[in-house]
């Protein structure tokens, strides 16, 4: 039988490269975004993925999408935000920072898990290299991807009875539009990759074969596990 997986923030970046990595290794896909013209514009280059509407801040819109699947082996939370300018130094932008980047984390999870639990199914989060690094630009994505290493790890526990895995994949300097700023910057780009052991930029591509292993049968005994997938960064 075919497996399915369902991946938020799949649309676009990070998330889409793991979608189209997982479509490739035969998997039904649904992948979902925030952005109408963001989720056309994809549905029409990849007429074989299943693209939906879906703001992980909207329990309506959470139930209306897990409504629709009558099967589900793995989710996948990368729907998240950054917030620059200092926004994320206000209150209003630090709780619109943890609302989809920690409690969107939190929503999915949790409506899926019936669901999960009858295929003995796996959950995938998306942590940070920021997770473990403080950020004086961003703080509540640094504070929300903290969040998400301790979620992943309680909910691993919480879980375990069910053979539901919780798992997190930890990505470091990938070029999405999230960190466009920053790579298209000549200077702030040759910091981060003379740092960087493996001296480049990631690609989504290089998170989608994490995530294949984590969803497989080759990772059936690991659980409550953050894995960074950052060319190095966090070990320098």
């Amino acid at each position: 039988m075919t497996r399915t997986v369902l991946i938020t923030g799949g649309t676009s970046g990070l998330g889409l490269g793991i979608a189209l990595g997982f479509q490739e290794a035969g998997y039904n896909v649904f992948a979902t975004g925030v952005a109408a013209d963001e989720v056309t514009t994809t549905e029409n280059a990849h007429a074989d993925l299943n693209c939906r509407m879906l703001d992980v801040t909207s329990a309506s819109q959470i139930d209306a999408v897990i409504n629709e699947l009558s099967q589900l082996d793995v989710l996948i939370n990368c729907a998240g935000i950054i917030l620059r300018d200092n926004q994320e130094h206000t209150v209003e932008g630090f709780e619109r920072g943890i609302d989809v980047n920690l409690l969107g984390t939190m929503r999915m999870c949790y409506a899926a898990k019936q669901l999960l639990a009858a295929s003995n199914g796996c959950v995938i989060n998306t942590a940070s290299m920021l997770s473990f690094f403080g950020s004086g630009f961003v703080p509540a994505y640094s504070a929300s991807k903290g969040g998400v290493v301790q979620f992943t790890k309680s909910l691993a526990i919480a879980w375990a009875d069910e053979q539901i895995r919780v798992n997190a994949l930890a990505p470091g300097w990938i070029q999405t539009d999230l960190t466009k700023p920053l790579y298209e910057d000549p200077e702030r780009s040759k910091e981060i990759t003379n740092r960087t052991p493996l001296n480049r930029w990631g690609v989504p591509a290089d998170v989608a074969g994490p995530a294949l292993f984590l969803a497989s049968p080759a990772a059936q005994f690991i659980t409550g596990v953050t894995l960074p997938v950052d060319g190095g960064y966090s070990i320098m």
